[in-house]
């Protein structure tokens, strides 16, 4: 099933050499260069849920490298299927395609609700989520809202890294942009555990989805292109909504023409326990946005796919056509790897693996509420769950910035062989699909000393 390939053996000297270089050279994403210069984790082997560092170290990744390493590490037959499009043909001339992009565009269908639907390749998420948007507009122009430019989106959330994607999200964790896109407005986000609005939670979960209702009649439905939003927002703390929700944004965006994008980036291909999240809800978007776990990381790829309705529009002559272009989008090796990728989720049954160890997860971390400092536990719909601490239970009152948990906890899971960077005020879990109940019981035991150690520092 995995990988039996040795890792390069590196001496002291050249590790040191490496970190120098790392240190005068790499530009890390989205972490300041003092905090990693000199002691950079490099990691040179993967097997199932394991990695291994430089150093010979192994952990446990409970984040899956960046929400996406579904099928795990180390899987020789991805590996063999990438080597062998390379060496057929690594990529076609312009206005072409291949066999593994058509396989994979069929595949895609079969897998989706809509199994007419067609999937426009591209690289990654945050391409994903722009070319559904300039999708969403286009179909508008298409379909008699010639003036639709304005995208409805929620706070808080996070849709990808480029200008436009930033604008979507108005997420704090992300660095201002200048002026956002032009039409980007915002609305309440879904929170569970700090219900924005008062009463009972479905309730408020429809009043939220309302919003998108308000917005759209005040700025006027024919300028409204589309609203998109994450099945369960991970940006804001792995939030997950009760049924009604999704269910009133589907009837908003019938009722006033919007197209519905899901935001599938992270809960796409089995991450909530179904193939794509809104199937927990019955509900079919207009256009959804994946990538991370299509390919379980082994090559970059993404897709925005439209439902049959939305794809039909385009279909006809010059005026029809979707004038969008993205040089590697459905790169030939990276359709291989996750054509691969796929079989292997439903060789393994890696979807009913995320139902079920994501129920034996959430169950295991309801136990950490022995622990004062855990305000909230929040899970239960696949292997997508978080832990949250607060100061004061009773006043679900967060900690002080100043407490430092975002570095503090990382390093006491690192120090219990865990992988969890995304661990602070809310420590995120999204494991592998592969994993199994002991290795959730490792998490979840790694997590309770590390809590254990917190609160002797902090003197709860």
């Amino acid at each position: 099933m995995t990988s039996t390939t040795t890792p390069e053996t590196l001496n002291g000297e050249r590790i040191e050499e490496l970190q120098q270089i790392a240190g005068d050279h790499l530009f890390m994403h989205a972490v300041q260069t003092n905090d990693w210069r000199g002691h950079l984790k490099i990691y040179v082997k993967g097997d199932g849920v394991w990695v291994e560092t430089v150093n010979g170290d192994r952990y446990l990744d409970a984040m899956a490298g960046l929400w996406y390493k579904s099928a795990g590490y180390g899987r020789k037959e991805i590996a063999d299927a990438v080597y062998a499009q390379t060496m057929a043909i690594d990529s076609p001339p312009a206005g072409g395609s291949t066999l593994p992009q058509i396989e994979l565009a069929g595949k895609v269908a079969e897998l989706y609700p809509d199994h007419g639907a067609r999937s426009f390749f591209v690289s990654g998420g945050s391409e994903a989520v722009e070319t559904a948007v300039k999708m969403a507009k286009k179909y508008s122009q298409l379909n008699g809202k010639g003036g639709a430019f304005k995208v409805i989106s929620r706070r808080y959330s996070y849709h990808g890294g480029t200008a436009m994607a930033v604008s979507l999200g108005r997420n704090p964790a992300a660095d201002p942009m200048g002026p956002e896109m032009p039409g980007a407005l915002h609305v309440t986000n879904w929170n569970s555990y700090r219900l924005p609005f008062a009463g009972d939670p479905v309730d408020v979960a429809i009043k939220c989805a309302n919003e998108f209702e308000e917005v759209i009649v005040h700025q006027g439905p024919e300028t409204v292109a589309a609203m998109i939003a994450e099945p369960i927002s991970a940006a804001y703390g792995i939030q997950v909504p009760p049924a009604e929700y999704w269910q009133r944004l589907r009837e908003i965006a019938d009722k006033y023409d919007v197209v519905l994008i899901a935001d599938e980036v992270i809960t796409g291909f089995g991450r909530t326990g179904e193939w794509f999240g809104p199937m927990n809800w019955g509900v079919q978007p207009d256009v959804t946005a994946v990538a991370k776990a299509i390919t379980s990381g082994y090559a970059p790829l993404g897709a925005a796919i439209a439902t049959k309705k939305i794809a039909d529009a385009f279909v006809g002559g010059p005026n029809e056509t979707f004038k969008h272009l993205i040089t590697f989008g459905g790169h030939p090796v990276a359709s291989a790897a996750a054509l691969a990728n796929l079989k292997i989720f439903e060789r393994e049954d890696l979807v009913g693996n995320s139902r079920r160890m994501g129920n034996y997860l959430y169950e295991k971390l309801l136990e950490l509420f022995s622990h004062k400092m855990v305000g909230d536990v929040r899970g239960g719909l696949g292997l997508l769950a978080a832990v949250e601490l607060v100061s004061d239970r009773a006043n679900k009152t967060p900690f002080p910035a100043d407490t430092g948990l975002a570095k503090q906890l990382p390093k006491m899971l690192f120090d219990r062989n865990i992988v969890s960077f995304r661990a602070g005020d809310v420590i995120s879990i999204c494991p592998p699909l592969s994993i199994n109940s002991d290795e959730i019981d490792f998490i979840v035991d790694a997590i309770d000393g590390a809590l254990d150690e917190l609160e002797a520092e902090l003197g709860i």
